[in-house]
């Protein structure tokens, strides 16, 4: 049997989940500046599956305008350099023989701007699941309410915390998007 608290602590809990997947999501979206979270996740063919770069190899940014990848495996360098020209993210790797170096061009004004609106795309569909939680909590509380196990005081306090709950979430998404937004577009 669920309580007004298991809902609202479910809700504030997924709430979180959401910030932390655009926070993670935000990270690999790429700036002026080398990142290892610009390639780590992108998928590799290794030996017949597939895996994420940072299982197969050491990412490193020896400078702000380049990413050296050295591989655990050196035959998987071909295999590296591949993932990382169909992951389209808008640089080239050079494949020396022993490592993959990816260096990060500057980016164009168009390109900042189009970045700045994958951004808030991303930020929109962060709210829109914070709002789908808040909808979820709501009527999980309103069905509580329905079958007596809760009070009405009690159910109007919890939708007024699942309220507040959103409200804080969907500014805190606010917040990282203008901070990214600046990040793209700082020169």
């Amino acid at each position: 049997m669920e309580s007004l608290d298991d809902v609202i602590l479910n809700a504030e809990d997924k709430m979180e989940k959401s910030i932390a997947f655009l926070q993670q999501e935000f990270s690999g979206l790429r700036t002026g500046k080398a990142s290892p979270a610009l390639v780590e996740n992108i998928k590799v063919s290794y030996y017949g599956s597939m895996v994420r770069l940072r299982e197969i190899a050491g990412i490193a940014t020896p400078d702000t305008r380049l990413i050296v990848i050295t591989p655990y495996d050196p035959t998987a360098l071909p295999d590296i350099e591949k993932a990382i020209l169909a992951a389209n993210i808008g640089i080239t790797p050079v494949n020396d023989g022993r490592v993959v170096r990816v260096p990060v061009p500057e980016l164009s004004e168009e390109r900042r701007k189009e970045l700045t609106k994958v951004a808030r795309r991303m930020a929109e569909e962060a709210r829109v699941a914070i709002r789908n939680e808040r909808r979820d909590a709501n009527e999980a509380i309103k069905a509580l309410q329905k079958d007596g196990k809760a009070s009405e005081d009690d159910c109007k306090a919890a939708l007024e915390q699942v309220q507040k709950d959103t409200d804080e979430s969907i500014k805190k998404i606010d917040d990282m998007l203008k901070a990214k937004e600046q990040e793209i577009m700082a020169v």
